[in-house]
């Protein structure tokens, strides 16, 4: 499997999101920066804490520019649980099959634990940031916006 880099094109995915709807991530880069963060699960303790850090701070990605969409193997529905409880403000993609991690090449954790990776794609479809840490949670968020920042 293949690992995107930065300077690489992002493939161009379509997101099944917890609304229940689709959409190609191609049409998300074309508006904005796309902060695409994967995480391994909905409600475990480190987790919750990274999607909470996003959702603090996601005036702050929009206000730069930015739009953020956390990817997990959750179903949809429970996305929307996970969504509702946190209230959280953007939007979750239900990756069960694992296609959206493979192709980005998203590694596990001790071949494991789906891996806890965080991309920034500017708005012609090029990665231009990877930060990948699978217990610090609150760095993802600071990571990606220097990155947004940056751009």
């Amino acid at each position: 499997m293949p690992s995107t880099q930065p300077g690489d094109p992002a493939p161009n995915v379509t997101l099944p999101l917890h609304d229940g709807t689709r959409i190609a991530l191609a049409d998300l880069w074309k508006e904005h920066v796309v902060v695409l963060f994967f995480y391994p699960r909905d409600d475990s303790v480190v987790c919750t804490k990274e999607a909470c850090a996003f959702r603090d701070s996601f005036e702050k990605f929009v206000e730069a520019g930015a739009t953020v969409v956390g990817v997990s193997g959750d179903s949809s529905e429970k996305h929307e649980g996970f969504a509702s409880r946190n209230r959280l403000p953007f939007l979750l993609a239900s990756d069960a099959d694992g296609a959206l991690r493979k192709a980005f090449g998203v590694p596990k954790t001790l071949g494991l634990i789906p891996g806890r990776v965080t991309y920034v794609i500017d708005r012609q479809g090029i990665v231009r940031n990877i930060f990948s840490a699978q217990f610090a949670a609150d760095a993802h968020v600071r990571e990606a916006m220097d990155a947004v920042r940056a751009l």
